[in-house]
Parts: C-alpha cells; structure tokens; sequence
C-alpha cells in the first residue's frame, strides 16, 4: 500500500530506550485518520510512525481500515508506485485485493492469507480492491530491513497459515512463531505476527520472546493488555523483558493483530514509499521514480518493468523545503 498523503512529513525513524519509570509497562499507541486514495478516500487509521514511538521490532507502518462499504468510500484504489528498503505485509480481515508488481507477481489479497512484497533495492506494485468486493477491511504493515539486507533483490512471497485454536482463541501465525505454530515466511529481522480472535469475555495467557518488544493491534472489540485497553486501531505496546501477557476481550468478540520482534536498533528516514538512511538518499529515490514513470527510455530501472495492465502511475509529491534529517 502506498502513502498517498500529498505532503508526507518526513519521519526520522530510531530505536528509544523507555522511559524512566515506564519499563515493564504497557502503553496505548493512539492512531490518526490519513485518506487512502480513490474518489472519494477511503480512510485508514495509523498508529505508526508516531511521535512518541516509531517502530515495533522492524515494524515500522502500520495503517487499520475498515469495515467499509466500498460502494461509499470507492474502496482500494492506488496506482503502481515504488517501495524501497521495506516489506509490505497485506493482511484483510473481509474483502479482495489485487496486486501487480514489476518482478512481475500477479496475486490477490485475501482473508487471513498472507502477501509479502519485499521492496529491498526498488520495487513498484499497485493494489486495487475486485469488483465483487462491498466491504473492505484489514491492515497495511511494512517492515523496514536493516542495513546489510536493504538491497535485496525484490521479490513477493504468498502464505495462508493454518487456522489453530489455542484455549479457545482462532490464532493465525503468519509471520515468526508463536503458541506452537512457526511460519515458514523469510524476513530479514527477528519478527513475529499473527491473528489472534477471543470470544466476548474470554482471556488468553499468551507466552513472549522477552528479546522482542510487541504491539497488540485491536481490530474488533476492545483489548486490555496490563491493564491498558484499546479500542479498534489502536496499538498497546509492551517492551522487552517479558514472558508472558494476559490478552483480555470485552463485552464483544475481539480480533487483534500481534506484532513483534527485537528492538531495530537502526535509525531510518522515512519518507512517502520510501525507506532510506539520508536525505540525500531519498531525493535519489524519487528523482528515479520521476524518470522512470515519466520516460519508457528509462525502463527497467531501480524500480523494474511496469505490467503492461498499467495506465498510469502515482506520482512522487514534492519534496519538503528542508532537509529530511536523521538524529542519533
């Protein structure tokens, strides 16, 4: 999925130590409203970057959306745009989305199946939700990829984990390993993720990696985690130390996403689609996405070949009148 906000703030990625007095605790990720695309913007919430933290492990992006009636909102609509040092995971809870890449992957999104698109040195995909898809709901995650893998070959991988019930619990593991289940996904960092849906009322002991920090992103329902409770598109985030947290549904069946992994410990600059490590770095990103959507002559370049399905393409917005800057 493309960040297709007009004027993209630049993001200064990096690792925090918690705060005096807040290690071992939970604390509540709020999200903003950003329109997607289409006619008339489908809304997304996002709960990371933000201020106040802005990766998870190597998760780094993380938008909710839905349920819509794609009849009101126009649905997904985003044209082929780039990617670089990042994997997209696509996750629906309800609908269908197509996906067309320039390694030349052809696939479609669908519920509690995994698509992992690996951007690594450039990439351009687009996403278009069916027509025979009226409700679109789920998650857009990228993952950033450290230093020695971020120019990877591209490359897009498919995977539709096994339903197991877990004391009760429909858990999905479709990234890492967790309650027993292990995904056989390639990621480039020590991650995990997975669907995880209690009945109204019902708890789980969920047992952690105490290397990893997580987040618990609610979808339906509302979760309490250590006290904290979340409501749909927030995050309750947990850092490293811990064995063990007790996952809480309320008066509703609720559904969550677990998203994990070690603490990045990298700084990364992102900004629009692209993940890189300096400003400069990035103005080259989008000055050859420029020229190679702009110019046939310029193809295949960093971003691979355009899929001949394609009439046209997102543009890169302008850059900021300052340099995008890392801190360390």
């Amino acid at each position: 999925m493309s960040n297709t906000e007009q004027r993209p703030a630049e993001t200064t990625c990096e690792h925090h130590d918690e705060a005096s007095g807040t290690a071992g605790r939970t604390t509540l990720l709020p999200y903003r409203e950003v329109p997607l695309g289409g006619p008339r913007a489908m809304p997304v919430r996002r709960s990371l970057p933000q201020r106040e933290r802005s990766l998870i492990g190597a998760w780094c992006f993380v938008d909710h959306y839905g349920p819509d009636d794609v009849s009101e909102t126009g649905g997904m609509v985003v044209p082929g745009h780039p990617h670089t040092g990042l994997q997209t995971v696509s996750w629906l809870f309800t609908g269908e989305v197509e996906h067309r890449d320039t390694t030349g992957a052809h696939a479609f999104v669908r519920p509690g199946e995994l698509n992992i698109m690996t951007a690594g040195s450039g990439i351009a995909h687009s996403e278009y939700s069916t027509p025979g898809t009226t409700t679109l709901h789920g998650a857009q995650l990228w993952v950033a990829l450290p230093e020695s893998e971020r120019f990877v070959a591209p490359g897009f991988a498919h995977y539709a984990p096994p339903v197991v019930d877990v004391d009760g619990a429909r858990v999905l593991v479709f990234i890492g390993s967790l309650l027993g289940q292990t995904s056989p996904v390639a990621t480039h960092s020590r991650l995990v993720g997975a669907e995880v849906t209690l009945a109204a009322g019902a708890s789980l002991d969920l047992p952690l990696e105490p290397a990893y920090e997580h987040g618990f992103l609610c979808d339906t329902g509302t979760l309490t985690v250590d006290g904290m409770t979340a409501k749909p598109g927030e995050i309750l985030h947990h850092p490293t130390g811990t064995t063990r947290l007790t996952l809480h549904a309320g008066d509703a069946e609720t559904r969550l996403l677990v998203l994990g992994g070690e603490p990045f410990g990298e700084q990364i600059v992102m900004w629009w689609n692209f993940i890189g490590r300096s400003h400069d770095e990035v103005v080259r990103f989008r000055e050859e996405w420029q020229r190679e959507r702009a110019d046939a002559a310029q193809r295949p370049g960093r971003y691979g070949t355009f899929p001949d399905a394609w009439d046209h393409t997102l543009p890169a917005p302008e850059l900021p009148n300052l340099r995008l800057r890392s801190r360390g």
